[in-house]
């Protein structure tokens, strides 16, 4: 997969950036290297950088609510820009003209294919902006965009990539039952967060995961929050019960989905730290 980085480097931001707290929002697009362009929106921080960076991948929900990013997306971006990170939300769904994906179970856009490519594609146009420091890209992911980080940075993937490789990984309650069946390991530092509550995906899978990398990965971390369920670091969802989603940890399709305010504000001090290291 090859990435001209004379066309990446010369995609334009979008002409108008909305300003933010400390930060510009901006709407950018971006090939992907099969032929697609990829829509994306960057939150950057005031003044000209360079800037380390943090590719962010979002779940099976997708990046949008009609024309909005949802709420804990737009907060988090706002959140890393002040904190002084530049951070790419590729749009892997609403490019491809796909809504909501949590009710399909074998889905067209792939966690360990075409969302690895695109938070490839995403890694190396912010390494081509004058903006941001090349060796200082990182990735983040939430629930399905979890995963991919995870398939993203097993040792395997490296030389199917190109330029600076991520400096490191996080990800919030990823499914990790594929990853543990396929002995994962990272070759990056990363970070795993999850609710011990957490009945979409499971806790106790990836911490046997993560138990088994020991001795053969790059650093990798595991914290489990107390009664925690997915989407614990939204920024202000009640606790609720959803129904008819393609995966849950008993099968039943019924989940919790809700704000811990405990573990989301620890995450909030985590995350940009691993970041920084």
């Amino acid at each position: 997969m090859r990435f001209p980085l004379v066309l990446i480097a010369t995609v334009a931001l979008a002409l108008t950036a909305v300003r933010a707290a400390g930060a510009s929002v901006a709407e950018v697009e971006f090939p992907t290297g099969d032929g697609h362009q990829l829509k994306g929106v960057l939150y950057r921080p005031d003044g000209n950088g360079p800037f380390p960076a943090v590719v962010a991948l979002h779940g099976c929900s997708g990046l949008r609510d009609g024309s909005e990013v949802y709420p804990r997306f737009r907060d988090w971006g706002q959140r890393l820009a002040v904190a002084g990170f530049a951070v790419l939300f590729p749009d892997s769904y609403g490019s491809r003209g796909l809504k909501n994906q949590c009710r399909v179970r074998k889905r067209a856009v792939r966690v360990d294919r075409e969302r690895v490519a695109d938070a490839n594609a995403a890694r190396l146009w912010l390494q081509s902006q004058s903006f941001v420091t090349a060796d200082r890209v990182s990735l983040l992911g939430w629930s399905t965009g979890g995963a991919t980080a995870l398939w993203a940075v097993r040792p395997q993937r490296r030389a199917k990539t190109e330029g600076q490789d991520f400096r490191s990984a996080v990800a919030f309650y990823p499914g990790c039952t594929r990853l543990f069946n396929t002995a994962w390991s990272a070759r990056v530092p990363t970070l795993i967060l999850v609710g011990s509550a957490d009945d979409q995906t499971s806790a106790a899978v990836c911490q046997q995961m993560v138990n088994g990398s020991r001795g053969r990965s790059a650093r990798v971390s595991i914290h489990l929050y107390p009664g925690a369920y997915h989407d614990f670091d939204h920024p202000s969802r009640p606790v609720q019960v959803r129904s008819g989603y393609a995966f849950s940890v008993d099968g039943s399709g019924r989940v919790h989905s809700g704000t811990n305010p405990a573990a989301r504000a620890d995450a909030m001090k985590r995350v940009p730290a691993w970041f920084a290291r």
